[in-house]
């Protein structure tokens, strides 16, 4: 199968011809790719880019981020505080559901209430709504969030929760907005139909309060493989995709018959490691292949030996082909909140490998890497590459690369040790990866729901909890930073770089890149 593609994708770029202008009549349906699989329509039930990008087409939030991850507008006109722990929201008039019902304050309330309580979410949206104590209905186009005490962030963590419609959706189960019975919103477009997995089709809301979408129709297709998504590109097959595959970034760059769309984005690729359990964990072994009764990844020194083995310029410069920012923290050094003067630095294997000596390991011992083989960029590369480092100082790593939905389920049972995952922060500042993936996990708070490993650290909650109460912007970044430091210092997770964010398209298309990596047919338009 792999030698048919690589001919096909040969085949592509010598026969490829750009079709005529998109403007006309006949270019009214967009046929794009996307790279990694979508596994729900409903909009509360997994915090993933990929289902947030399809809920963005269909629903709406009260406010939105910008290209570069900035707060806009969108259900709210505009919002306020009216106490230190009361926000108030003027809500956009003549909004109206796809199935023709009105937007209004009920329906806000409805969806706060909802969205903790999703049956199964294997990473839930309540961390967005667990500062709201009650929400107050004024008017039919006036809502007041009621929060435990002062919450500065409670604009940007409304960007995160797609509005519900509380008459359409008063019993709502995640396969019956999956069926497409209940993907209706208040978004500029509507579903056609779904195939799990494959593929959904849009039609246009011409009833849309925002700007009208250029196309009538958007097929949007799963195409998991990269090279099987560049083909499709240059075979005329699709007009867009995303996550361009590094291999061929150099070869569309210089075809004039395709184009590229890029920006710096605000995913991080990191290591989780199994943080649960002081006794045995479940893929780790001595050097004869022996369970280890003792969980070494419950030792910092083994965490830094493991963190500062990996040769993150490497993986960056070979496997990423340049795709990529090495990083030992959370977001890009410029970001509000990031720690401007901690640089990736060099792998160190000789005081990985004293680190593991004083931990009581002066052989090492055995580890097996997890991760997807269809989710991010180069991903079962990359666990390779960070597999043959940690074995060089005498960690002897076995790889496992899955696909990503029997990868993710594991990972959410906590079945695993070490694994490879990715962040997207949409907010483009640090509480979002700070709350989900390393805070202390905890379903009534809305904390951790995507800390997999189970990490823990009292100091670094009490800082970021701090952080959410803090009005006064320097002072806040001020904590951010420190409760990113120390979970940093304390090898909670192990970062490894942020993606760069890379779309190509026919010519004749114009695309607005997005710091987000979000890939939405409404940022696609007719190159004027």
């Amino acid at each position: 199968m792999k030698n048919f593609v690589s001919v096909a994708i040969a085949a592509a770029f010598s026969a490829f011809v750009v079709p005529g202008s998109v403007a006309g009549a006949a270019a009214q349906t967009l046929n794009l790719a996307v790279g990694a699989p979508v596994t729900s329509l409903d909009p509360h039930y997994h915090a993933l880019s990929p289902n947030y990008a399809v809920a963005d087409m269909l629903f709406d939030s009260l406010t939105a981020f910008d290209a570069q991850a900035r707060v806009q507008a969108r259900l709210a006109e505009s919002w306020k505080p009216v106490a230190e722990n009361v926000w108030e929201f003027k809500l956009r008039p003549n909004v109206t559901f796809h199935n023709g019902n009105a937007f209004t304050a009920e329906d806000v309330a409805f969806t706060i209430a909802r969205v903790p309580t999703v049956p199964n979410s294997p990473s839930s949206y309540g961390i967005y709504t667990r500062a709201i104590q009650r929400v107050e209905v004024v008017d039919p186009l006036t809502v007041r969030f009621h929060t435990n005490g002062p919450y500065p962030l409670l604009p940007v963590d409304l960007g995160q929760i797609q509005m519900l419609d509380s008459e359409t959706h008063a019993n709502p189960l995640t396969e019956d907005f999956n069926s497409g019975k209940l993907a209706i919103g208040t978004g500029p477009f509507r579903v056609l139909s779904h195939r799990i997995g494959n593929r959904i089709e849009y039609g246009r809301n011409d009833a849309y309060f925002g700007p009208r979408p250029h196309w009538e129709r958007v097929n949007y297709q799963m195409i998991t493989n990269d090279a099987a998504r560049t083909a499709a590109l240059l075979s005329g097959d699709v007009d867009f995709i995303d996550q361009v595959p590094t291999s061929d970034i150099a070869k569309l760059r210089g075809d004039n018959r395709v184009q590229l769309s890029e920006a710096n984005g605000l995913r991080l690729i990191f290591l989780a490691l199994d943080h649960s359990r002081d006794t045995a964990s479940p893929f780790t072994f001595d050097n004869d292949g022996k369970p280890l009764p003792r969980n070494p990844l419950r030792d910092v020194r083994v965490r830094r030996a493991l963190s500062m083995s990996i040769d993150r310029q490497a993986i960056t410069d070979r496997v990423m082909e340049g795709a990529s920012l090495p990083s030992t923290q959370l977001l890009p050094p410029t970001a509000f909140g990031a720690l401007p003067d901690r640089t990736a630095g060099r792998a160190d294997a000789d005081t990985a490998k004293r680190l593991l000596a004083e931990a009581g390991y002066p052989n090492g011992f055995r580890i097996t890497l997890h991760g997807p083989n269809d989710r991010y960029m180069n991903d079962s590369r990359i666990i390779q590459a960070v597999g043959q480092m940690w074995t060089r100082i005498g960690i002897r790593t076995s790889i496992e690369a899955q696909p990503w939905a029997t990868f993710v389920a594991r990972a959410g049972r906590q079945e695993l040790s070490a694994m490879l995952v990715g962040w997207g922060t949409s907010s483009g500042e640090p509480t979002s990866p700070l709350r989900s993936l390393l805070a202390t996990y905890n379903a009534q708070r809305g904390f951790g729901g995507s800390n997999r490993g189970r990490y823990s650290n009292p100091a670094m909650d009490a800082k970021m909890e701090e952080a959410l109460r803090t009005l006064d912007d320097t002072k806040r970044e001020a904590l951010l930073r420190e409760a990113t430091t120390l979970a940093m210092d304390d090898v909670g997770i192990i970062p490894i770089h942020i993606q760069k964010n890379i779309w190509a398209m026919r010519r004749g298309l114009r695309h607005e890149a997005r710091a987000d990596e979000l890939t939405r047919a409404q940022d696609i338009q007719p190159a004027p």
